[in-house]
């Protein structure tokens, strides 16, 4: 049979505790015979006309150390311990640079989050927390990009640290553009002395490159030089799409605005790194490229776990003993039986 955890206590041998299902039969076997008497009679016929029948305290105690014991025992035998198990999980080997655009364009509202119409950038946060949740083992990091890139997060195994600062990304950190090529360049330079056998960027873009002072297709050829692939995502619906404006009076009114990617340059920054080119319309299809992506950077995971355990059972064994030990000294001297 298979160990039994109770508690945080392991039992090498559970099959045992069933024994201590024969406690309460023997209790009421005890009871309905009587408890050890404190005093034995030849007979009790003569006592009988004296009053009623009363069994003796000295001998519900003593019946009570003995069941003990007898418990201590059959817990000692299951072999209780105490311990955990250790797991250690190896890096998968794979390094990735999540490039996202926060320029201004990123707050058309073409994406949904649940049934609620969303910004493009609230949506692309949203997916990009699922992708990183679901892959434990890489060091992610996070390069958000405008009119130049800043460092939201460098490479790192702590994803939940990762997610906040995720969180905090937003629109108007730094000035509006949209700088591709410096983007690509800043990711690069994460990856280049990293050891990792895979070196992956994902860059996701609503536009054009109009800022900066590294050309895109530079910046891809820099990235195949140093065997990092570039995976872009071009995000928007086809057409126009509704974005926000605030009005002098403070409200919020929406405008049709076209949608500009440049999708030539993002065809060829995947195709010369050996990567693929996507283009989400939505939500949806944004979580499929981010799964695709998923199932096709899939690496063996090493895993090692270790057992430490430390065994209670001469706890028990000791207690039970002790427990007999003062069964017997009571028995023999202030719960003497008189013959």
């Amino acid at each position: 049979m298979n160990s039994l955890n109770l508690f945080g206590v392991t039992f090498a041998t559970p099959w045992v505790l069933s024994l201590l299902l024969l406690i309460p039969l023997l209790a009421w076997l005890k009871g309905k015979f009587g408890g050890t008497p404190g005093i034995i009679f030849s007979s009790t016929q003569t006592l009988r006309s004296i009053g009623v029948r009363r069994r003796s305290r000295a001998g519900d105690l003593l019946t009570a150390l003995s069941l003990a014991a007898f418990a201590a025992f059959v817990i000692a035998e299951s072999r209780p311990q105490l311990g955990k198990t250790i797991t250690r999980t190896q890096a998968s080997g794979v390094d990735i640079m999540l490039c996202i655009d926060v320029s201004g364009s990123m707050l058309a509202e073409d994406f949904s989050i649940g049934t609620h119409r969303a910004a493009r950038l609230e949506a692309v946060k949203k997916v990009a927390q699922q992708f990183i949740e679901e892959r434990p083992n890489d060091r992610i990091g996070i390069i958000a990009f405008a009119g130049r890139p800043y460092l939201v997060s460098p490479l790192t195994l702590d994803h939940d640290w990762l997610i906040k600062n995720l969180e905090r990304v937003q629109i108007g950190l730094v000035e509006d553009g949209t700088a591709i090529g410096s983007a690509l360049a800043t990711s690069e330079n994460r990856l280049k002395d990293r050891e990792a056998k895979t070196k992956l960027i994902v860059l996701l873009t609503d536009g054009d490159n109009n800022a900066g002072k590294v050309m895109p297709v530079t910046a891809a050829e820099a990235a195949k030089a140093l065997g990092i692939r570039i995976y872009t995502i071009g995000a928007g619906t086809r057409g126009m799409a509704p974005f926000p404006v605030t009005t002098a009076f403070g409200q919020t009114m929406y405008q049709n605005m076209p949608v500009v990617i440049d999708e030539d340059t993002l065809k060829k920054i995947a195709s010369m790194t050996n990567g693929e080119y996507f283009r989400a319309t939505d939500t949806r299809s944004l979580q499929e490229i981010f799964g695709e992506i998923d199932k096709l950077e899939k690496t063996k995971i090493e895993v090692e776990k270790f057992a430490q355990y430390r065994d209670l059972f001469p706890w028990f064994l000791v207690a039970g003993i002790s427990l007999l030990g003062i069964e017997i000294l009571a028995s023999q001297t202030i719960w003497r039986r008189l013959p």
